[in-house]
Order: structure tokens, then C-alpha cells, then sequence
């Protein structure tokens, strides 16, 4: 990195169960959801972390209008 660049912001990334936390689902909904493609996740090791970004997006995008009859 050269002397005149800005520092690159890091991303956080969640545990399933933190990512569970802050969705308030439990742990198997979050694996459902990445599983199903509709969050991306790292795999590392035998765990998968969530982009703390990704889990925010992913609740923005969920939002549903119920209409009323």
C-alpha cells in the first residue's frame, strides 16, 4: 500500500449465531438462508461467517408491503 492511499475499511463479519442475534431468527433459519443462496457466506473451516454488510442488505431487501383488503 503506498504512502499517499487511504486505509481500507474491514468488514466485519458475524458468527451464524450472531448473525441469528441481530436478525432475531434462530441459528437453522440463517443456515436455511444461506444455503438457499439468499446470503452469501465464507466457509471457514467447519463454521461460516456472515458479512455483518450481507446481513444488513439481506433485511433491507426482505421488507414486504402487506396490503390491506
Amino acid at each position: 500500500m503506498a504512502a499517499n492511499e487511504p486505509p481500507q475499511k474491514i468488514e466485519a463479519y458475524l458468527t451464524v449465531a450472531e448473525a441469528a442475534a441481530v436478525m432475531r431468527v434462530s441459528k437453522m433459519t440463517v443456515y436455511r438462508v444461506i444455503h438457499a443462496g439468499h446470503l452469501p457466506s465464507v466457509r471457514v473451516g467447519r463454521s461460516f461467517k456472515v458479512s455483518e454488510q450481507a446481513v444488513h442488505k439481506y433485511l433491507q431487501e426482505s421488507y414486504v408491503s402487506v396490503e390491506s383488503t
